[in-house]
């Protein structure tokens, strides 16, 4: 027998991390330096901002638009103060395999998916709504939508949802982003006929085949697989960590001033979104507003796009002759940029950025374009397709997702041509 001599050393294997141990990264993540001082100015100029747009909404309108205004600022607030992401989270995920962000997303579905199976299963509503899934076509469209969407979102450098949270935040270059996601959006919505007929299947709804519970734990499954294939591959890759933010230093003060762990900001925002299901009938949503505004402005501007083919609809009629604050997407949209920036006065964070480098600014033009038009060819972005559907047990969110990430890999490929970094294994955070 051949023993090894007595000063060699023998590795012992590292046991496997518990399944809700934080996976590894390369390196522990940095400590997250002091929030700045609270912005005064901006703080009050945004309460002021909040508290009279909500009380014209409630006086002008009732109390079920106000409802949703008041749930769009607090959607805001969530958003920011976690600083909840899908373009990074995907970004992250693709480049270097740190899942953190994807997990994120598993849990915001998954609490989502349980509050949307007993409001919509139990027939919950308030204000008279009556809740439905959010359902869409499986084809051409969602497919083809859905990846020029993520490769928009990693040119923009924001999501639907980040897009409005940033621009609440004062980022300068996703102003820009805005200005392009409204310029699509009306583009696809002026060119409907050429996209409308896109070969298409009717929606999969699970529910409709079995039942609201068996949606849900299908939906509950299918998500802990997702989590546990993150966790393989960051324990494989071994990425460095997500990048920290400023934060208060107390727990109290973190609630109000940030910045919150993704964890608690995914179960703020499933609550708020299922509020806004529960008070309109409807899942929250983003990009149908971008269209909205838009028609207004080519009206104010001597156009007709009440002509148009995608504005005949009656639901969109009826959205194109209101105020928009009558909009349900609208006010909840309006409601986070104002969220937001009440959130970043309080956690010190509130600035204009200046001096965007043009390649920057043309790459946030073109990344808003792209995911105006995407978003209207697939029926939905990351919240209206990704979030709404696959909470509502819909076969196009899933879809939405696997070829969002496609286009995300497809993004990154793009980013270096505007000289936009993407995160390498060697980096210190990504």
């Amino acid at each position: 027998m051949t023993t090894a001599p007595p000063d060699s050393i023998t590795e012992v294997p590292r046991p496997a991390p518990a399944l809700l141990a934080p996976s590894p990264t390369s390196v522990p993540r940095p400590a997250a330096p002091e929030a700045p001082p609270v912005r005064r100015v901006p703080l009050v100029v945004g309460l002021l901002i909040a508290v009279a747009l909500a009380g014209h909404v409630f006086a002008s309108y009732g109390a079920k638009p106000g409802v949703l205004l008041l749930l769009g600022l607090g959607l805001g607030v969530a958003l920011f103060h976690s600083r909840f992401g899908f373009t990074s989270a995907w970004r992250q995920f693709v480049a270097v395999g740190n899942g953190s962000g994807l997990r994120a997303h598993a849990l915001l579905l998954g609490t989502t998916a349980t509050l949307f199976a007993l409001v919509i299963g139990t027939s919950t509503g308030l204000f008279g709504s009556a809740p439905e899934p959010s359902g869409g076509p499986l084809g051409v469209g969602l497919l083809l939508g859905s990846f020029v969407f993520a490769v928009g979102m990693q040119l923009g450098g924001a999501c639907a949802s980040g897009t409005l949270f940033a621009v609440g935040s004062g980022q300068t270059s996703i102003v820009l982003t805005l200005g392009g996601f409204i310029a699509g959006s009306t583009l696809a919505a002026w060119q409907f006929d050429l996209w409308k007929d896109l070969p298409a299947y009717e929606p999969v709804v699970f529910a409709d085949h079995i039942g609201w519970f068996g949606s849900w734990a299908v939906t509950l499954l299918a998500l802990a697989v997702i989590v546990v294939v993150s966790r393989a591959v960051q324990a494989r890759r071994n990425p460095p960590p997500t990048g920290p933010v400023p934060s208060a230093r107390t727990t109290a003060a973190r609630v109000l001033r940030g910045s919150w762990p993704l964890a608690a900001g995914a179960v703020v925002l499933a609550v708020l979104g299922g509020g806004v299901l529960l008070v309109s009938g409807g899942a929250w949503g983003v990009t149908s507003a971008f269209s909205l505004w838009g028609a207004k402005l080519v009206s104010a501007l001597g156009g007709h796009p009440e002509t148009w083919t995608y504005w005949q609809k009656p639901t969109n009629a009826h959205a194109l002759s209101g105020p928009v604050l009558t909009d349900k997407t609208s006010l909840t949209d309006i409601g986070i940029m104002i969220g937001a920036a009440v959130a970043a006065a309080l956690g010190g964070t509130w600035a204009l950025h200046r001096g965007t480098p043009w390649r920057t600014a043309v790459a946030a033009v073109v990344g808003g374009v792209l995911m105006g038009i995407g978003a209207r060819l697939a029926g939905g972005c990351n919240i209206g397709a990704y979030l709404a559907g696959i909470a509502s047990g819909s076969l196009h969110g899933w879809i939405w997702g696997a070829t969002a990430l496609l286009g995300t890999w497809a993004g990154l490929k793009l980013r270096p041509v505007f000289r936009l970094a993407n995160p390498k294994p060697g980096d210190g955070v990504c």
